[in-house]
């Protein structure tokens, strides 16, 4: 299947975030991911403090703007010694977009979130989201929307607001389906749901090694047991545990793109190639019956 309109490339690791990357490794993996069809990034200030804008500005250098989508993040600033702060008011979206908008030394963005606004819904919802509803309204941007790594407070933006998608990270998943009837209102309402962190932060890409990671820490031993017990059952359908937990999270209607983050082209490629692997029915089966994964979960 042609898999590559429902994905997107995340940026976050080009931020230095998880581990050094070089410009030139940066470069190689936007150049991997457009070869591969697949054309929608996704960046933020907040990662690496601009660092990741300033890189994927590097590396779209040249290609046909019209050709890719780029979102970015508005709500946190990136102050002159390094630092980044909060800032969801008008004056701070309007900087924060302009800051981005030069460091991406592009004259555009196509869609803007209000970035991680968890303890900020007053100041989000009030300043931030009038504004990027005005922008929308100029069509200075196509779509404006929240990311964050909770369901329910963007339940409440769908509830205040008139937003055209959602990018919620580590909260759906093999290991993560407490979101459904968000997911299912957000259908209901034609919101689109972008996903991130569906290999909740490794575990569901390492499987249950040493030090796997599990919502930025080291996995709990449930958590471990639980992932184990699914690498075993996909092992006897002959597919692997990251292949499974990358495919999952699509099913659902109201998920029209999964953004994966990677550390080189290699890793990038590893992960499309993977939507290749066709996962028979049965084993999808054999995961609700064992109680792994919801039985009202859709599944391929």
């Amino acid at each position: 299947m042609n898999i590559s309109s429902q994905l997107g490339l995340g940026t976050a690791p080009m931020g230095n975030m998880f581990r050094p990357l070089t410009d030139t490794e940066s470069v190689e993996l936007i150049e991997c991911a457009l070869g591969q069809g697949v054309n929608f990034f996704d960046t933020a200030p907040l990662y690496g403090a601009g660092v990741s804008e300033l890189r994927l500005g590097l590396a779209l250098r040249g290609v046909p703007r019209d050709s890719y989508i780029l979102q970015t993040k508005v709500g946190r600033l990136v102050q002159p010694d390094g630092s980044v702060s909060f800032d969801y008011s008008r004056d701070g979206v309007l900087r924060s977009i302009d800051e981005s908008l030069t460091r991406l030394k592009l004259d555009r963005i196509d869609n803007l979130l209000i970035h991680d606004p968890d303890f900020n819904f007053g100041p989000a919802i009030y300043e931030a989201y009038p504004t990027l509803a005005e922008l929308r309204t100029q069509g200075v941007v196509k779509m404006i929307g929240a990311g964050m790594n909770q369901f329910e407070m963007l339940h409440d933006f769908a509830d205040c607001g008139d937003f055209d998608c959602f990018l919620l990270a580590g909260r759906y998943s093999l290991l993560q389906q407490h979101s459904l009837g968000f997911l299912d209102m957000c259908q209901q309402r034609g919101i689109n749901v972008w996903l991130g962190g569906t290999y909740n932060s490794g575990i569901l890409a390492t499987g249950a090694v040493p030090n796997a990671k599990y919502m930025y820490v080291n996995a709990p031993k449930r958590i471990l047991a639980r992932v184990h017990k699914l690498e075993v059952i996909c092992a006897e359908y002959s597919v692997p545990l990251r292949v499974v937990a990358a495919q999952f999270p699509l099913a659902h209607p109201a998920v029209t793109r999964v953004i994966f983050g990677a550390l080189s082209a290699q890793e990038f490629t590893e992960t499309v190639a993977g939507f290749t692997h066709l996962i028979p029915a049965a084993l999808w089966a054999r995961l609700k019956a064992e109680g792994l994964i919801q039985v009202a979960a859709p599944t391929a």
